[in-house]
């Protein structure tokens, strides 16, 4: 009888979305193998990571080494005030220049086509284009424009890409869910203004991929910021602690899946 096939789901959270790694760590050390990998924006920028073999030491210390000055370009604003030539840079070094079909786990990256008002899901191509597209958070970031494509945020049309783990063969979906509204948040500059309201119209959407997934992570980091990337080794640890909580019940939904497979037999 064969293993079921695990994927994980990586939501949108901007900083908030460092929690992944920790949660990804859990898995690997509790031995739940992580067959495929949907992600959008800062989900999609971790999966990409993780899917390309490096280590978890590695991978902890890029994340807590990321700091704002080092992908921000800002630029005249027309679409955007951050053109991103920056962040790609150091998307092609830390993936290698790879395509995405060349990664050992398979991997989904999720855009919004924002001419169409589409989801783009990329399963192949360019890893640092994908992951450029999916975190240009809409008045931030300029657009990606991509095979005559303008895109946008993943997170604006599927934060929690659960359906798309599903389309890629996934039988049991782990989601991750990072990007709870901080209230009563300090908002002082455009910026703020514009995470906060993608964050709090995307709080409605994720009811959906909630009732999709078998297990929802939802790690407590809702008190710290999406946009200042300080307290990244807290975020990281309160992934660790949460997957570990939920760890009983992974296994459950495995012999559970197990179960159902040898009673069709």
């Amino acid at each position: 009888m064969r293993e079921p096939k695990i994927g994980v789901a990586l939501g949108s959270g901007g900083a908030r979305g460092f929690a992944h790694l920790g949660v990804l760590k859990v898995l690997q050390e509790e031995q739940i193998p992580i067959k495929l990998i949907a992600g959008s924006s800062m989900g999609a920028l971790v999966g990409s990571f993780f899917a390309m073999g490096h280590e978890m030491d590695r991978l902890y210390k890029i994340a807590t080494a990321f700091k704002r000055k080092y992908y921000l370009d800002f630029t005249v604003p027309k679409m955007g005030f951050v053109s991103g030539n920056r962040v790609k840079d150091l998307l092609r070094m830390f993936t290698q220049n790879k395509n995405i079909e060349d990664l050992s786990i398979p991997l989904a990256i999720v855009a919004t086509d924002i001419e169409r008002a589409e989801k783009v899901v990329f399963t192949k191509g360019s890893i640092a284009d994908a992951v450029r597209a999916s975190i240009s958070i809409p008045g931030i970031f300029v657009p990606e424009k991509v095979d005559g494509r303008l895109l946008v945020d993943g997170g604006v049309i599927d934060r929690v890409p659960v359906s798309v783990a599903k389309d890629m063969g996934a039988d049991i979906v782990i989601a991750i869910d990072v990007s709870n509204v901080k209230t009563n948040e300090p908002i002082d500059s455009i910026f703020d203004v514009i995470l906060q309201t993608i964050d709090i119209m995307q709080n409605e959407l994720v009811k959906k991929s909630e009732l999709e997934a078998d297990v929802m992570l939802r790690p407590p980091v809702g008190h710290y910021s999406s946009r200042a990337f300080t307290n990244i080794e807290e975020i990281i640890r309160i992934g660790e602690e949460e997957t570990k909580r939920y760890i009983p019940l992974i296994r459950k939904k495995i012999e559970e899946w197990k179960e159902k497979q040898q009673d069709e037999e």
